[in-house]
């Protein structure tokens, strides 16, 4: 195993939804789960497809209510081709990686090209064996097309095989066991026939959404000398598209069949139908070789832009991990009117519900792939006018974006959500997350600061952060005793914490992430509306009846919001130092894992609510959001000095008390630890880094990738080791390399400048500025300004 290949050795049924899930490919608009082509979903497989934005709403009878859900469907499966053995004595079974007959199976996910290979070995009681080799690829160059190679080779005499190639359009959602209970039949009208003697289509649509989908498969044979492939007539299935060859094989003589796939559905451009585009394009798309070769191109370009040179196993696993960024938001994306998928085009897992992590992802692809950020935060802006519905119907003035989101921008948050250690449902609470709301308007700042693009700025930007400020000047409530707005009922990152003790209502008050974020946001969306174009501010008072007052509110709102503090540490909410204390020994010694410290305690029943215990970091994610710098002076505008004791204070005391229940807490440790305790930061980086390789929340990487732990990671390394800001037109560097990452380097697209290099070496940094018409690049050190010329570098020593 080399550093751009991930290889598995061996088949073990209990691993392989994990495998599927890494083995994933994709390209932007599609994605397909790495399972054998064999297989169908059952207790140990699960092939599916996912196309970006395709989702559809179904409702279910849950606990005696009737809940509606929207999932991102499950296509119909284009990967199956299976075979089996003809001889004298009739037809054997099908060979799968499950058959008895398996005895070598490998896997292996080309990170480089994008190209998943198989080989699985089958011998029969007379000694004759069938080598089987799999080639995958989804196409990053034409984002509808994929392809599958299958190499048959016998040994020890010669082989008859049956061969079938199908689309299978009987698919369900069924990808999540605790979903199951839940309706998904998500596919109607499934209809297939032939477009010529190589090319089957299939047509369905989704139950509700009504979206057109489309499918053809191009199949076609070819021999080494002896060996003969012989087209069989069609099998006919409901709900299948089905393709029968008779293989002849010689020993040695490899046999290949070809399967070039095309999909489309009805969210498409510049197409009529989506079945017509999809014949029309495995029509064209020429030769495997062919399309593989321009695949490879496709993914040339890519690492090209993204680079990131990291030595030894860590820098590995970065590789995988930025593949599947690439795969789940690649250039394609930008052409398409999607969101952040949590767990990538994975799994099923969160339903495909865009959350907060774009605050993970859009840091890392600012700097790489502009124009997709813009996307997707176009996403969000197209959904803005359904933010400020649900602000209205809330009571609330401005925009309330909601905690999940799908296709049309309204609250996907479950009701109901299953505790599998208790088997019981529960109300889900964490729609009250309205932190997603200041997540987005840092998104807009971040890119706007990475690209220097004042035209969304002013126009989509200005507007998105507008509404968002208005919410937050309007949910802030003065307290006369305390002389201090409040922002009451919600709930904050933590997640684990969605009420107060025995509260006969949900949410809880002054959680301070909540209240410093929205405090940055009213401080920052008045720099931008002040810093408008006149002509731009006149348009935006007009449509939006923006005024004076609300500038004054605003203002006044920044500087008063409650932080809440105890113990001589910001506390996680008001009244948390009031929890009791959990025992953490205990429940460790009691419990293997205990990161679902949620799931364990209702099921003994009691509950989180309790307990001064954090999921994940709350209060620690300022630090994770701010530069220590920045963080001190939103402080400062609140009215309270954060000096360095009380920080490192605060760090202290929710360490002890967080169960790292998700795979971004690992992430966000590493990042705020990195300046002060670089030991205990490494080991927070080998948990981020192994979370989902791993599989370290036990089963959950199986139902998809976690996307923003995994674009966290590359962020830690792009930003959080080296301190890089994009601030005031300057990169600011403050370096700080871990023992173990202190030598790297990668590349940046910055305000028009494609592929500044910076090089960390121990002691030294370098920048390589590429030739081009640009002004020089401004970069802003602790200690010293430095310019560097487009076409020229420079080697700066740093301080220890």
């Amino acid at each position: 195993m080399n550093d751009w290949i991930w290889q598995y050795e061996g088949y073990d049924p209990d691993q392989e939804r994990l495998r599927e899930s890494l083995c994933t490919l994709g390209n932007g608009y599609f994605a397909t789960r790495g399972a054998a082509t064999e297989s169908t979903a059952d207790a140990v497989h699960y092939p599916a497809t996912y196309a970006a934005g395709c989702y559809n709403r179904l409702t279910s009878n849950v606990a005696g209510r009737q809940v509606e859900n929207e999932d991102l469907v499950n296509l119909p499966n284009w990967l199956l081709l299976r075979y089996r053995r003809v001889d004298g004595e009739g037809t054997g079974p099908w060979l799968t990686p499950d058959s008895d007959a398996c005895v070598e199976h490998r896997q292996a996910l080309d990170l480089r090209s994008g190209v998943l290979h198989r080989e699985t070995r089958y011998e029969a009681e007379d000694d004759r064996v069938l080598d089987v080799r799999h080639l995958r690829l989804v196409h990053m160059a034409d984002p509808h097309l994929a392809v599958l190679r299958t190499e048959f080779t016998a040994e020890g005499g010669p082989y008859e095989l049956e061969v079938e190639a199908a689309l299978d359009g009987t698919v369900t959602n069924t990808g999540v066991a605790r979903y199951r209970e839940l309706a998904g039949n998500h596919l109607v009208q499934v209809r297939t026939g032939e477009a010529d003697r190589d090319t089957v289509w299939l047509r369905c649509r989704t139950s509700a959404s009504d979206v057109g989908i489309g499918l053809a498969a191009r199949t076609s044979t070819g021999t080494g000398a002896g060996a003969s492939a012989e087209r069989l007539p069609p099998r006919q299935a409901t709900g299948q598209a089905i393709q029968r060859f008779l293989l002849t094989l010689h020993p040695g003589r490899p046999t290949v069949v070809d399967k070039v796939v095309a999909l489309h559905t009805s969210r498409d451009r510049a197409i009529s139908d989506p079945v017509r585009a999809c014949v029309e394009r495995v029509e064209h798309a020429g030769t495997v070789d062919e399309l593989l070769a321009s695949h490879r191109v496709a993914w040339q370009q890519l690492w090209r832009r993204a680079e990131l040179k990291v030595p030894n196993e860590a820098g590995r696993i970065l590789r995988l991990h930025l593949f599947h960024v690439l795969q789940t938001l690649s250039p394609h994306t930008a052409e398409l009117d999607v969101g952040v998928p949590a767990r990538g085009l994975h799994g099923e897992a969160y339903r495909g519900h865009v959350f907060w992590d774009e605050l993970f992802v859009l840091p890392y692809l600012n700097l790489h792939f502009p124009e997709v950020s813009r996307a997707l935060l176009t996403y969000r802006h197209r959904r803005l006018d359904q933010a400020r519905r649900a602000a209205r119907r809330a009571g609330r003035a401005g925009a309330m974006y909601p905690w999940q989101s799908g296709s049309d921008g309204r609250e996907e948050t479950q009701k109901l959500h299953l505790n599998p250690h208790s088997g019981r449902w529960l109300p889900d609470h964490s729609h009250l997350q309205h932190h997603v709301d200041s997540a987005i308007a840092y998104n807009v700042w971040q890119y706007y600061e990475a690209t220097g693009d004042a035209e969304f700025l002013h126009t989509k930007g200005a507007e998105m952060m507008l509404h968002i400020a208005r919410f937050w000047a309007d949910a802030a409530t003065y307290d006369d005793r305390l002389g201090r707005y409040r922002i009451r009922g919600v709930v904050g990152p933590d997640e684990y914490h969605d009420a107060y003790p025995d509260a006969d209502r949900p949410g809880l008050d002054d959680n301070a992430y909540t209240n410093v974020t929205a405090a940055w946001v009213l401080a920052r969306t008045l720099d931008v509306v002040r810093a408008l174009p006149e002509p731009r501010h006149l348009e935006l008072t007009e449509r939006t009846g923006l005024d004076d007052d609300d500038l004054a509110r605003w203002e006044e709102v920044s500087h008063k919001l409650y932080v809440p503090f105890h113990s001589g540490v910001i506390s996680q909410f008001d009244g948390y130092g009031e929890l009791a204390e959990l025992d953490w020994d205990g429940y460790r010694a009691r419990y293997d894992d205990i990161r679902r410290l949620d799931r364990i305690l209702e099921a003994e029943g009691d509950t989180v609510n309790r307990y001064q215990a954090s999921k994940q970091a709350d209060v620690l994610m300022l630090g994770h959001l701010f530069s220590p710098a920045e963080l001190r002076g939103l402080f400062e505008r609140l009215g309270h000095r954060l000096d360095e004791a009380t920080w490192q204070r605060t760090v202290d005391y929710y360490l002890r008390r967080t169960s790292h229940g998700s795979t971004l807490s690992g992430l966000v440790h590493a990042w705020i630890l990195a300046r002060a305790r670089r030991a205990e930061s490494w080991e927070f980086a080998q948990e981020a880094l192994k979370g989902d390789i791993a599989d370290l929340q036990g089963g959950t990487t199986g139902e998809g990738i976690h996307l923003g732990a995994m674009a966290g990671t590359l962020d830690l390394v792009q930003r959080g080791l080296t301190g890089l800001e994009t601030r005031s037109g300057a990169l600011w560097l403050d370096p700080v390399p871990l023992p173990e990452l202190s030598q790297y380097s990668f590349a940046v697209r910055y305000q028009g400048h494609w592929g500044i290099r910076l090089t960390m070496r121990p002691g030294t940094l370098n920048i390589d500025v590429p030739s081009s018409d640009r002004d020089p690049v401004e970069i802003q050190l602790p200690d010293r300004t430095v310019r560097v010329d487009p076409g020229e570098s420079g080697e700066l020593p740093l301080a220890d």
